[in-house]
């Protein structure tokens, strides 16, 4: 779950590390106040959206310029305009894609003096099965980019969880980011709350991009990024208050409630399999036949009918669909549950697309009878290979 700028500061500020002081605005009516309520001479006014290359972006709407969402104001009065300017309109960056998200929450922060710029981030590395930072004295920039150009510029290691977060770790961390002098004890004391914030809190990722040197010759965090393990969301009940499902794919989070693990893709193959390997093979075999799949779902291996039902109005819910892959093999999910949730969601929602289904496991037979008595005009598949063949053959024809 990912959550927005200024929740990610507030959080930050909680553990006691240095950030800015910011209002959030969520009707324009309010920019001026929340402005007022800051020091100034200079303000900040930050879209929030779930997304990066915020700076950079650009509103459809040609009213809010082509300035981008992160601006500078050089008075309350300014900034108020500003806010009105993004608020509710679309802001289209290099991670949202061509649709854009809307601006639906403003942050105004304090502006600050900037000596340097720098990037720090905590992550879970899925190689060592460890907390490791990823550093770099090319702050501000897409980390992505400066890895492809200029990767002698990044320093990563890990955390062994056996000692937990040690001095040198953040003297490590100063060094690399060449910083020097009182700058080295702020470093030391920022990389153990940071870390210490990473764990207790369940995160997958934080991302403090720029970490900068003010002018004073102090640390502050100027912009975060947060993720956490939705799985471990049960015992962080506060960050779970944070979720705003308006930042999140329609069909993810009818998903979600439905304990289904779906993720929005942008190919025309509908596909509902059970088993994470499975799914992934099913996609892999579609593009090996000449398409693209549309989703990965995967209904878990004790999915009742209703959850199987669910799940075959989200994947028709989908414009993009111009057909359906059901590929089964009963171990713990029996075909005929499979077979019997299928059946009652067309009779549901209808069925304006070809569907293919293959059945394997747990009681095949009695799923394919309950298929085939059912009427629809519904593909029987073989194996994969069959299937994936069929449903490409009765989408392109």
């Amino acid at each position: 779950m990912n959550i927005h700028e200024y929740q990610a500061k507030g959080l930050l500020r909680a553990a006691g590390v240095p950030v800015s002081d910011g209002r959030i605005v969520l009707r324009a009516e309010e920019a001026k106040a929340a402005a007022g309520e800051l020091d100034g001479p200079l303000w900040v006014v930050k879209a929030q959206i779930h997304a990066g290359g915020r700076g950079k972006g650009s509103f459809k709407e040609a009213s809010a310029g082509e300035k981008g969402g992160v601006r500078l104001a050089k008075s309350v009065a300014e900034a108020e305009e500003m806010t009105k300017q993004m608020l509710g309109r679309t802001l289209v960056t290099h991670q949202t894609g061509p649709a854009g998200k809307q601006v639906n929450r403003i942050y105004i922060e304090d502006g600050s003096d900037i000596e340097r710029e720098l990037y720090l981030a905590l992550l879970v590395d899925r190689q060592t099965s460890r907390v490791s930072f990823v550093v770099s004295t090319e702050g501000g920039m897409d980390i992505e980019e400066v890895a492809a150009s200029t990767p002698e510029k990044i320093l990563s290691f890990s955390v062994d969880p056996a000692t937990g977060i040690q001095g040198f770790h953040g003297r490590r961390v100063a060094f690399a980011l060449g910083l020097t002098g009182k700058q080295i004890k702020q470093c030391v004391d920022l990389v153990g709350k940071l870390y210490r914030f990473f764990v207790e809190r369940d995160a997958e990722m934080v991302e403090i991009n720029p970490l900068i040197v003010t002018d004073k010759g102090d640390l502050k965090c100027l912009d975060a990024k947060m993720g956490f393990d939705s799985n471990a969301l049960y015992r962080q009940s506060d960050i779970l208050a944070l979720r705003d499902e308006t930042e999140e794919d329609a069909k993810e989070l009818a998903a979600s409630k439905y304990d289904l693990n779906y993720i929005a893709l942008d190919g025309e193959i509908g596909c509902m399999v059970n088993g994470a390997g499975l799914a992934m093979a099913t996609m892999d075999i579609i593009k090996l036949y000449g398409a693209e799949p549309a989703n990965f779902l995967d209904v878990g291996g004790g999915a009742t009918k209703e959850k199987v039902t669910e799940a075959f109005k989200i994947i028709t819910s989908d414009a993009n669909v111009k057909g359906i892959l059901v590929n089964i093999f009963g171990g713990i999910m029996r075909c005929d549950i499979i077979a019997e949730g299928v059946i009652a969601a067309v009779k549901e929602v209808g069925l304006q697309v070809p569907l293919v289904v293959r059945l394997e496991g747990t009681n095949v037979e009695k799923g394919k009878e309950i298929i085939e008595a059912s009427g629809l005009n519904v593909i029987a598949a073989d194996n994969l290979s069959d299937a994936a063949e069929k449903i490409v053959k009765a989408v392109k024809g």
